[in-house]
């Protein structure tokens, strides 16, 4: 027996204002006779006019039979969180299956996303453009959308977050209605393009990035067209994991459909067509009330910067120079639980592969959210439709350019909602929430990226090598140091901030899926962690050696030390700054044969620890850490670390007791300890115990304030001094590029800046 008896009273469309008329001989396929276009134009319609989604008034269903409501929303998200639970374990590549990188969403007819699973949650939004772009381009009609199609997406202009995470749709009908979209996302470990590599750095424009889809119809009848799976086998590096990932994503929202059909027969169509809309506005009063509750109205500024240090690095002509990026944040907070955020003075798009589309943006905007205001509510578009945001077209956010490369914005987005996290803990502070503030994270940077080729007797030696060719593409970068909050620690190396559901992975997965890349070391990496009251959480650092292989091609992406993307707050420090060690043409083979020592950190960069122990003809101490494509020979060394989270709070307030834990847990050397926090004492290695000389201590902390009091100046003189900087344009080349870049494309930024400084009218850089 059902749950409940069809109410064909229940199901509210809302109130239709026109006539229809149809032009075309097939039915439409929307609801109630009505086509995708005429459901989508109503929706924006209502939501316009009353500010609410559907122009619902009332959550009839869940007010008149919450049990019922609640057993809905629950059977969907179960059913979707199974779908991705299953799927990753029946086909998926290592990428998929090691770290859970994928997720399935479902959506409403019109496009708006009803739940999502767990996994890479910034997917929340981005499958509704793909799906609203083909309604708009009347792909009922014209291409067709019938029971059993799928379609593909991987277009950042059009619905995605960077080229490598491919969309699998699915259309849901019932008795010839379209009633949702299933969508299944995976983060590919090679796309094509013109490196090795699923984060691109050397792309500069769309005919570099790889393979795309732009909303393609690729199957019918549950079944993908032979010339689509050809495209995929001929147009990727690795082959296997493509079609892998293909059959994960189909497979899962094959599971979705079933348990959506089942859900109807069982309660009714009507009742589940009342359900998804009430969800979706459900999801937008939850992210009202909790604006309303946790946040303190005002208006919060940040501002971060992504530096692109490519003036001797690039291949490319038109890249070759020094670049910076300006992410200005400006979050508005009202009374009535409403949330703004504008980042007007954003850099234009430029030479690279760090260009985000604004769906991109939107599903930053949807990661941060889910982790700090909705982490106990139902995650939908309802929070999208709570939330005005204005990313500035042709700015580096928006760029409104489908020539662009588009192959890696997480080094826009993540560097953005570090200001964005900011904005909102100080909401958090200002409220009461201590607990809830979080001073920002350790961008996933520090990929170790590319490819190369096994020896032929190795690969014929190796019966599951796929081939010669294997991909480098480890996903150890999702374990950093997430930032301190403003009453414990952060935590160490165990966040990624595009997936709260951080894994290391397993050094052996990784093994056989890159052959020849083998992993010497991981440990955890002394003085990541931004110093504070509460300190940030600590990174780690690793050390890969190249073995049995030819044409081996690796690079690094991370944040260059020429900046912080992020500060800590209330007195807290940043995290420490990346870099990369490459050695080339070594001594490790006669090491290795010998038994003598070889890298296993670089505990002490400053003096070296690292050359220690190997010899190279080459060696080259990177401090910007990010390079482009190298070529790496066997026994050639790569050391690379991950970073630690910002702190909170004055370093001196720290407690002893505190410390002395970080010195003993290596999360601080006692050189560092004593210089940052003023705490002296001796630190026995063997014993692995740091003794705290107190009455040193005490002096220390007293003379180190006494400094500060000498050295500090006040606001007025700081104000000059900078002001005659910038009237003297006393900057270096990224930040001309940036300021002219900017004063370009936003008049109002530009004159806002020129007010500030108090500056002439005629002012530009």
């Amino acid at each position: 027996m059902s749950e409940q008896q069809d109410s064909p009273e229940l199901y509210d469309p809302g109130t239709t204002t026109r006539e229809r008329r149809f032009d075309h001989a097939e039915p439409p396929i929307g609801w109630d006779g009505q086509t995708l276009q005429e459901m989508l134009d109503e929706s924006e319609r209502l939501m316009e006019e009353t500010g609410r989604y559907r122009g619902l008034d009332e959550l009839k269903l869940k007010n008149r039979d919450r049990f019922t409501y609640e057993r809905l929303y629950s059977r969907l998200r179960g059913a979707l969180v199974s779908a991705r639970e299953t799927a990753l374990h029946v086909s998926a590549s290592p990428i998929v299956r090691e770290i859970g990188e994928l997720c399935f969403q479902i959506y409403t007819p019109e496009g708006d996303s009803i739940a999502v699973s767990t996994g890479i949650i910034v997917h929340v939004h981005t499958g509704s453009l793909a799906i609203k772009y083909m309604i708009e381009e009347d792909y009922e009609h014209d291409r067709g959308i019938q029971p059993g199609d799928v379609f593909c997406n991987n277009d950042n202009d059009l619905g995605n977050v960077h080229t490598t995470d491919v969309h699998t749709f699915v259309p849901i009908f019932y008795e010839g209605e379209l009633v949702a979209w299933a969508d299944g996302v995976t983060h590919e470990i090679d796309i094509g393009g013109m490196t090795p590599g699923h984060d691109q750095v050397a792309s500069t424009n769309r005919h570099e990035d790889g393979l795309y889809a732009t909303c393609e119809k690729i199957g019918e009848d549950d079944k993908l067209y032979q010339d689509w799976r050809d495209r995929g086998q001929r147009g990727t590096r690795t082959p296997m994991y493509w079609d892998l990932d293909e059959k994960c994503r189909l497979a899962g929202c094959h599971m979705i459909r079933e348990a959506v059909h089942e859900m109807i027969d069982d309660v009714g169509v009507n009742r589940f067509k009342q359900f998804v809309y009430e969800a979706v506005e459900e999801g937008r009063r939850t992210m009202e009330s909790r604006v309303q509750e946790r946040l303190f109205p005002g208006t919060y500024r940040d501002a971060s910067f992504f530096p692109i240090a490519w003036k001797d690095k690039a291949w490319q002509p038109g890249s070759k120079k020094d670049m910076m990026n300006h992410l200005p944040v400006e979050v508005t907070v009202d009374g009535d639980g409403g949330l703004e955020l504008d980042m007007e003075g954003a850099s234009p798009p430029g030479p690279h592969a760090f260009n985000c589309a604004e769906g991109s943006m939107e599903g930053g905007m949807w990661v941060a959210l889910t982790q700090c205001l909705l982490h106990d509510g139902k995650v939908n578009d309802g929070s999208y439709f709570a939330v005005d945001t204005n990313y500035p077209e042709g700015s580096v956010t928006n760029p409104q350019d489908p020539e662009l490369s588009y192959h890696t914005p997480w080094a826009t987005i993540m560097p953005t909602y570090q200001a964005v996290w900011k904005s909102l803990s100080r909401g958090f502070f200002s409220r009461g929430f201590r607990e809830e503030v979080v001073t920002g994270y350790s961008e996933t940077t520090d990929a170790v990226q590319g490819g190369g080729k096994l020896l032929p007797e190795l690969a014929e030696a190796i019966p599951d090598a796929v081939g010669d060719y294997y991909p480098v593409g480890p996903f150890e970068l999702s374990c950093q140091g997430l930032g301190a909050s403003a009453v414990r620690d952060g935590l160490d190396h165990g966040y990624a901030m595009w997936n709260p559901e951080s894994d290391l992975g397993d050094v052996e997965e990784w093994e056989q899926t890159q052959w020849g890349l083998i992993q010497l070391a991981r440990t955890v990496k002394p003085n990541t962690a931004g110093h504070g009251k509460y300190r940030g959480g600590s990174g780690w650092e690793g050390v890969y050696t190249v073995q049995g292989s030819e044409d081996v091609s690796l690079y690094n992406l991370c944040i260059p030390d020429v900046t912080f993307t992020t500060s800590g707050m209330s007195g807290g420090y940043p995290g420490a700054t990346k870099y990369s060690v490459r050695a080339h043409d070594t001594d490790f083979a006669e090491r290795t044969a010998n038994g003598e020592p070889y890298p296993v950190g670089d505990d002490r960069p400053d003096e070296g620890t690292f050359e220690e122990h190997i010899e190279a003809d080459e060696l080259i101490r990177d401090h910007s850490g990010m390079f482009y494509p190298e070529e790496f020979e066997n026994d050639d060394l790569l050391h690379y670390k991950m970073g630690g989270g910002p702190g909170f709070g004055d370093p001196l307030s720290r407690s002893v007791d505190q410390l002395k834990e970080d010195v003993e847990g290596d999360i601080f050397t006692p050189d560092i300890v004593e210089s940052v926090y003023g705490v002296v004492g001796d630190y026995d290695t063997e014993a692995r115990e740091f003794t705290v000389d107190e009455e040193a201590t005490e002096a220390r902390r007293e003379e180190m304030i006494e400094e500060r009091k000498e050295q500090s100046q006040s606001f007025e003189e700081f104000f000059d001094e900078e002001r005659e900087r910038v009237e003297e344009r006393d900057w270096n080349e990224g930040v001309q590029w940036m300021y002219e870049g900017v004063f370009e494309l936003s008049e109002d930024w530009a004159e806002e800046f020129r007010g500030f400084w108090n500056l002439d009218a005629a002012f530009t850089p």
